[in-house]
C-alpha cells in the first residue's frame, strides 16, 4: 500500500509517498507510517476518507492516508477546499480596530453592504494588501468605540448604540466605511435625540439673570430672540443687539435703550413710555400700535436716532423729544405726535396721513415728499412753509 500524510503535503522521500508492505496489526502499520513520515500517526484513512479500524480492510493497491488525530484532509485538494473540510468555511477573521480586537466573518463584512469600503477590503483575500499585527489580526486605524455599533449593524441589521456613545461619532465612522443604509438610520436617530426647540418667550427673571451674568463691557446679542409680552421695564438695555427680536406687547416703559439696535424688531403693541431711546437704531422696525409717550430720542453727543422705514402706524408719541430724528420714508399714518419736538427731523417721504402734529416744533424739519393728507397742524410752534415741499 502507498502511505501519505493528510496534512504534511510532502513525504520525506522527495515528495513520493512511500510504498510499504502491510502486515501484522493496525498498530504495526501506524508504527511503520510514523517512522516513514516522521509523524506520530494515530489514524488511517482510505482514499475516500473512510477510517480504517481493521488491517484486513486494506487492499494491495490502496493509497492510505495517516494523520496525528485531526479530521481527514485530502492533500490533493486546494487550500480553499481544505479550509471547508476543516470547518473554516465561515472564514473567521480578527480585526484590530484602534487596539481593540473584534472577531467576525468575512461574509458579515461583505454581504450586508457589498459596495462599502469594508466589503471591498475583505471581499477578495489580500486584494487591498491589508496589514496584520503579530497576532494575525487585520489592522484598522479607527475608533473601536464607534466601530462596534457598525459591526453589530452588519451582523443583524439593527442600530443598537450603548448609552454614552456619541451618535455623531458613529455617523462619521459609517460615512468613512461607506455603510449607506446605516447613515440614514443614524441621521434619523440623531434628529430624534435632539431636544425640541423651545420657542416660548424669555421671561423677565431669565433675562435679568442673563444680564447679571454678563460683563458690562461685553456686547449682548439678543438677535432674533423671543421676548413677546415680557416685562422689561426700567431695565438697563443700553447697546444691546435686539435686531429682528420679537418684542411685541412688551413693557419697556422707562427702560434705557440708548444706542440699542432694534433694526427689524417687532415692537407692535409694546409700551415704551418715557424710555430712553437716544441714538437708537430702529430701521424698518415694526412698532405699529405701540405707545412711546414722553420718550427721549435726543443724544447730547450728536448721535441721531434712526427710524428710517419704520412702521409706526397708530403709535402714540405725544410729548417725545425727537430733535434731528431720522424718520425718512417711515409710516406714521394715524400716529399721535402732539407736542413733539421734531426740530431738524428728517421726514422726507414720510407718510404722515391723518397724523396729529398739533403743538409740534418742526423748525428746520425736512418734509420733502412727505404725505400730510389729513394731518393736523394747529397750534404749531413753528409755521409750516411751502418751501418744505409737502404734499
Amino acid at each position: 500500500a502507498t502511505i501519505t500524510a493528510t496534512r504534511r503535503g510532502k513525504s520525506p522521500h522527495n515528495g513520493t509517498p512511500p510504498v510499504v508492505a502491510v502486515y501484522g496489526t493496525l498498530s504495526d502499520l501506524l508504527s511503520v507510517a510514523s517512522n516513514k513520515l516522521g509523524i506520530k500517526a494515530t489514524s488511517v484513512y482510505n482514499g475516500k476518507g473512510g477510517l480504517i479500524d481493521d488491517i484486513a480492510l486494506i487492499r494491495d493497491d490502496d493509497v492510505l492516508f495517516v494523520c496525528e488525530g485531526e479530521p481527514f484532509i485530502d492533500p490533493q485538494t486546494d487550500g480553499r477546499a481544505q479550509e471547508e473540510l476543516t470547518g473554516s468555511h465561515t472564514d473567521w477573521l480578527t480585526l484590530n480596530v484602534g487596539g481593540r480586537y473584534f472577531t467576525t466573518t468575512r461574509s458579515t463584512l461583505v454581504n450586508k453592504e457589498p459596495d462599502s469600503m469594508l466589503a471591498h477590503m475583505f471581499k477578495d483575500k489580500d486584494a487591498w494588501g491589508n496589514k496584520q499585527d503579530p497576532r494575525g489580526a487585520f489592522l484598522i486605524d479607527r475608533s473601536p468605540e464607534y466601530f462596534e455599533p457598525i459591526l453589530n449593524y452588519l451582523r443583524h441589521g439593527q442600530l443598537i448604540v450603548n448609552d454614552g456613545i456619541n451618535l455623531l461619532g458613529v455617523l462619521e465612522e459609517a460615512r468613512f466605511f461607506g455603510i449607506d443604509s446605516l447613515i440614514e438610520h443614524l441621521e434619523i436617530a440623531i434628529k430624534n435625540s435632539q431636544p425640541a426647540e423651545d420657542h416660548s418667550p424669555i421671561s423677565r427673571k431669565e433675562f435679568v439673570r442673563f444680564l447679571l451674568a454678563t460683563p458690562t463691557k461685553s456686547e449682548l446679542r439678543c438677535q432674533g430672540l423671543n421676548f413677546s409680552g415680557a416685562d422689561l421695564s426700567r431695565l438697563d438695555l443700553r447697546y444691546i443687539n435686539f435686531k429682528m427680536a420679537n418684542l411685541s406687547r412688551c413693557n419697556l416703559a422707562h427702560a434705557n435703550l440708548c444706542c440699542a439696535n432694534l433694526e427689524r424688531a417687532d415692537l407692535s403693541g409694546s409700551v415704551l413710555d418715557c424710555a430712553n431711546l437716544q441714538g437708537v437704531k430702529m430701521l424698518c422696525s415694526n412698532a405699529e400700535g405701540a405707545s412711546l409717550k414722553g420718550c427721549n430720542f435726543e443724544d447730547p453727543s450728536g448721535i441721531k436716532a434712526n427710524l428710517e422705514g419704520a412702521n409706526l402706524k397708530g403709535v402714540d408719541m405725544e410729548g417725545s423729544q425727537m430733535t434731528g430724528i431720522n424718520l425718512r420714508v417711515a409710516t406714521l399714518k394715524n400716529a399721535k405726535l402732539k407736542n413733539c419736538n421734531l426740530r431738524g427731523a428728517t421726514l422726507a417721504g414720510t407718510d404722515l396721513e391723518n397724523c396729529d402734529l398739533s403743538g409740534c416744533d418742526l423748525q428746520e424739519a425736512n418734509l420733502r415728499g412727505s404725505n400730510v393728507k389729513g394731518a393736523i397742524f394747529e397750534e404749531m410752534l413753528t409755521p409750516l412753509h411751502m418751501s418744505q415741499s409737502v404734499r
